[in-house]
């Protein structure tokens, strides 16, 4: 007997510290009812704060979530340089950071915004040559990651605070923490940005806190705890959930029928990227794009 298909949506996950995104789609996995959940765009283990959850249809959205631009608060600490680019890491090397001005921060954080070409940390998600970097990372490989294109919207210090750091070898070194916010595209490592950063001011730098405020229109205000999902579980409905996220396109009975059946129909002009096409009742179709004036359907919702 098939199990009644649930609520299609998302569930907004304020993600606690010590926890993988894998951890919190296996308890919402047990909460749904369903294996049918998946996330849109992986946090860190140290990492808290926004994730996105998909649940039976709405996972067909989360690659199109993925793609969308994020805002995260952070601290990070000038004078240290770890494994990992973050606080889970080993220490490598200590440099004392008391001669690093604000004025110098400023414009390393400069040459670190706007379109750059980033090298990801090696230890992270990434596969190279099918299979993950921090898995060569463990099994002592030696090898280098190419850089890629992002975009750092906005890189801001909120705070500069001197402070004092225990190396490896238990020795105190002066450090600088530095409280920022960061607002940039998908596939940007904001402890890159940290050892980047470091780098530049000749001192090193990593991660010790990070915090996503932001996925696209989905942030901080409208996420739930894992306790107040175990006490109260729902989803966002899908037709909310893509009414948010992407430019509207209600159709028509006739072209919500053709659409429906696969037919690539003419269409007014979209915006670019995905729109959320919804049917006379308000029921979400499909994601199309424009392509040569046809709807080309990258997601259907339909069925």
């Amino acid at each position: 007997m098939t199990r009644p298909q649930g609520p299609s949506g998302l569930v907004i996950v304020d993600k606690p510290g010590g926890l993988t995104s894998h951890g919190v789609v296996s308890r919402m996995r047990r909460l749904a009812g369903t294996r049918r959940v998946g996330h849109a765009g992986t946090l860190d283990p140290m990492a808290t704060g926004v994730l996105i959850i998909g649940v039976e249809k709405a996972t067909r959205l989360l690659g199109h979530l993925a793609l969308t631009e994020k805002e995260y608060t952070g601290t990070i600490r000038l004078g240290q340089t770890t494994v990992t680019d973050d606080a889970e890491g080993e220490v490598t090397a200590s440099v004392a950071a008391t001669g690093v001005t604000r004025e110098a921060v400023d414009a390393g954080i400069a040459v670190l915004t706007g379109p750059i070409q980033q090298v990801p940390s090696k230890v992270s998600a990434i596969k190279v040559n099918g299979v993950r970097s921090y898995t060569r990372v463990r099994e002592g490989e030696d090898f280098e990651l190419p850089a890629r294109p992002v975009t750092v919207s906005s890189f801001t210090v909120q705070d500069m605070r001197a402070a004092r750091a225990v190396g490896p070898d238990g020795a105190a070194t002066d450090v600088v923490d530095l409280d920022v916010t960061v607002v940039c595209s998908s596939g940007t490592y904001i402890r890159a940005l940290a050892r980047d950063l470091g780098a530049g001011l000749g001192v090193g730098g990593h991660l010790t806190a990070l915090r996503r405020t932001r996925v696209g229109p989905y942030g901080l205000d409208g996420a739930r705890t894992l306790e107040q999902l175990e006490v109260s579980f729902g989803v966002l409905p899908i037709e909310e959930a893509a009414a948010a996220a992407f430019p509207r396109w209600d159709a028509d009975a006739e072209q919500a029928k053709l659409l429906a059946n696969g037919v690539r129909i003419t269409v007014p002009a979209l915006a670019a990227g995905p729109n959320a096409v919804f049917g006379p009742d308000g029921r979400f179709l499909a994601l199309v794009e424009e392509d040569k004036g046809k709807a080309k359907i990258v997601a259907g919702f339909a069925q």
